[in-house]
């Protein structure tokens, strides 16, 4: 089907006006019309070439809340008027034992995929070849599994985030069982550092906020942080020693990690979600001394997401989100080129005209 989009061409073009087709609908698909969709920083790495494999021309969005204006004879779970949402993955083997229990952003298909699953924009169809187009358009067909249920009661016009930046942070809260009695800690406080906040508030865990300074302090207070640490203050880094269970690392630019480590508890984690690439040398003696781990989380599974958005909904948790126009979006690239926002940016698909 003809739709239309934002696009670049390379990396160092804006985002323009951009008419494609979508793939011919099959019958386990759903058509949806896109109502609003999150600007993640990854769309921007991506636009940008960062990561260097993007193949352009590319429309970039992975956090993707729509109407069903158009299901499958053989689709079950969502009907024609369904409020849907899609992330960053739109498809999966389904039948590998990653996917299986749940994981299909470790698909052991997806190793053949450009992004190591198959990514909303980036990705590969499976059964034709092409590339995937993101969420920076008018519509999007993808198959019934990877089309999400948004709860009544979700304002759908801040929820798009939730599908990247709440379940990026969600999966590493659940793996590594933050609630009552565990300490928290998150560093870095732009549109993943806020989500962790919340969540790990509302899963009861004690939360603490690592800032360069105390400048943010006020904010993540706001949250329902219980504190604040400023990393450049040397004698409070040493007072909260082996104080956290779990450190949930947002930064999504290359930064030294080692002077975290040490606040890690024994057998405590740091979970990177938000810079992908190569890390500055580092020492392995905290390591060993206090049998703690540096780990890595990719976004989270289809059951995980869902889990998310039904426990957002009961909770009324949702993301500081500012909503902007699709003209705007070379703008909030550049701010988000900055990192100084706390807020996720939201286009208000409607701004999108068809011509």
């Amino acid at each position: 089907m003809r739709t239309i989009g934002f696009a670049c061409t390379s990396a160092e073009e804006d985002l323009t006006p951009f008419h494609f087709d979508r793939r011919n609908p099959r019958a386990n698909d759903v058509v949806m019309e896109i109502l609003y969709c999150g600007v993640c920083h990854s769309d921007l790495h991506w636009a940008r070439n960062d990561w260097g494999h993007t193949a352009y021309p590319t429309v970039p969005g992975h956090e993707i809340v729509g109407r069903v204006i158009e299901a499958g004879p053989d689709v079950t779970r969502h009907k024609v008027g369904d409020i849907v949402a899609v992330g960053c993955m739109v498809d999966s083997c389904l039948e590998c034992d990653q996917c299986r229990k749940g994981d299909e952003q470790y698909c052991r298909e997806g190793k053949k995929q450009p992004l190591g699953m198959n990514g909303t924009y980036g990705g590969i169809d499976i059964f034709d070849n092409t590339p995937n187009m993101g969420g920076y358009s008018k519509h999007l067909v993808v198959r019934q599994e990877f089309a999400l249920k948004v709860p009544e009661g979700l304002d759908i016009a801040k929820a798009a985030p939730l599908l990247c930046a709440g379940v990026t942070t969600w999966s590493p809260l659940r793996t590594w069982q933050a609630g009552p009695g565990k300490h928290v800690a998150v560093i870095g406080l732009g549109g993943l550092g806020q989500m962790a906040v919340k969540l790990a508030v509302a899963l009861g865990a004690e939360v603490t906020v690592i800032s360069r300074s105390d400048k943010k302090k006020q904010e993540a207070l706001a949250l329902g942080a219980d504190r604040l640490l400023a990393s450049s203050n040397e004698k409070a880094m040493q007072e909260a020693a082996d104080s956290f269970d779990l450190i949930i690392d947002t930064v999504p630019v290359e930064h030294d990690i080692t002077p975290y480590l040490p606040l890690l508890d024994i057998d405590g984690t740091i979970a990177m979600v938000g810079q992908i690439g190569p890390l500055p040398p580092s020492s392995s003696l905290p390591l060993v001394y206090g049998r703690r781990r540096i780990a890595g989380s990719l976004i989270g599974g289809i059951r995980e997401t869902q889990e998310l958005l039904d426990f957002c909904a009961r909770k009324n948790i949702l993301p500081d989100t500012k909503t902007i126009a699709m003209q705007d979006i070379n703008a909030a690239f550049a701010e988000l080129q900055k990192g100084d926002s706390h807020y996720r940016f939201v286009i208000d698909m409607s701004t999108l005209k068809a011509d």
